[in-house]
């Protein structure tokens, strides 16, 4: 059985007992629901706690499906309506009493949500992109899974409803590298909203690149480009300087795909970065578990490009 229930458990287990899965290519996602028939799920690493929904403070001029804010723990957080957030046709104008309080990209947010069911295991390769977006609501489905007894669940892309509530992240001036010659990156982010930006940190940076759109993807493609190498006798890190991951992917996720890379010769001296919402240290121990040359969060661009700058400017010097 590829999907499992983690029985026997608190709800919210401690982080670090998580840290296994890393490589395993494996990942465990809370279930919740937002009033309708649909089953939803999140990334258990991006859920601090759940809890009753809380008094919650309105406030002037919130965005769209931000209900207001709460003070948790001397912490003032803005809590979303999820089902309002999405344009979620059939949910009910007030949802149950459940609110998850996430955190990712640097941001703590507040979900309320219909109810929160249980948490499964579920293995990347049983994760696949979504069909094609016929509804609003799709738009912020970043991968679909099935239940052992044959249900659906939509994973929520927590990612592009931060940009869509809160707008996306600005990159600022960066810097661009001067090289004596082409510098070449690939990247794979499953974000539409991540891919974009990693593009323009790269355009500004003045490097090259290509991407894929998960795991399985970016690998199938490396793998290629290293044959190509072996049969032209072509220097493989001379063609990609560098290759930056997203931790979370449908189909293989960075941890398992980095140990690809790590483990096969042909990738030698070509840094790895891996690019996470996850930035807890639990998430950057694991990034350094497989071999990760540099571990940066989602989404400073200037962060991003100071971690990057420095592995493309040794190349040149290589």
């Amino acid at each position: 059985m590829t999907v499992t229930e983690s029985a026997n458990k608190p709800l919210l287990e401690s982080v670090d007992a998580r840290t296994k899965l890393a490589g395993s290519n494996r990942m465990e996602i809370l279930l919740f629901s937002l009033g309708t028939h649909e089953t939803f799920g999140i990334n258990v690493f991006k859920v601090r706690e759940v809890s009753k929904t809380p008094t919650i403070t309105k406030a002037p001029n919130m965005p769209a499906g931000v209900e207001g804010l709460i003070s948790l723990r001397g912490n003032v957080i803005p809590v979303l309506s999820l089902s309002k957030v999405m344009g979620l046709a059939g949910a009910p104008d007030r949802l149950g009493g459940s609110m998850m309080v996430t955190e990712y990209s640097k941001r703590t947010l507040g979900f309320l949500v219909h109810g929160v069911d249980r948490i499964i295991r579920v293995e990347w390769d049983r994760v696949r992109a979504p069909d094609a977006v016929t509804s609003s609501a799709q738009s912020f489905i970043t991968a679909i899974t099935e239940l052992p007894e044959g249900k659906l669940v939509s994973i929520v892309d927590v990612e592009q409803i931060l940009a869509n509530t809160f707008g996306d992240a600005i990159v600022g001036q960066i810097d661009r590298i001067e090289a004596e010659h082409d510098l070449n990156a690939f990247f794979v982010d499953d974000s539409s909203v991540a891919r974009r930006k990693i593009a323009e940190v790269f355009d500004k940076l003045g490097v090259k690149h290509k991407h894929a759109q998960n795991g399985l993807e970016a690998w199938t493609r490396l793998s290629g480009m290293a044959a190509h190498a072996q049969q032209t006798n072509a220097i493989l890190r001379n063609e990609v300087n560098l290759i930056l991951v997203d931790a979370e992917m449908p189909e293989m996720d960075g941890y398992v795909l980095t140990k690809n890379i790590k483990s096969d010769k042909r990738f030698d001296g070509i840094p790895v970065v891996m690019h996470s919402s996850l930035s807890s240290d639990a998430n950057r121990a694991m990034g350094r578990a497989v071999g990760v040359d540099a571990y940066v969060a989602k989404f400073d661009a200037e962060a991003l490009a100071d971690t990057l700058r420095p592995l493309l400017m040794k190349h040149q010097r290589d």
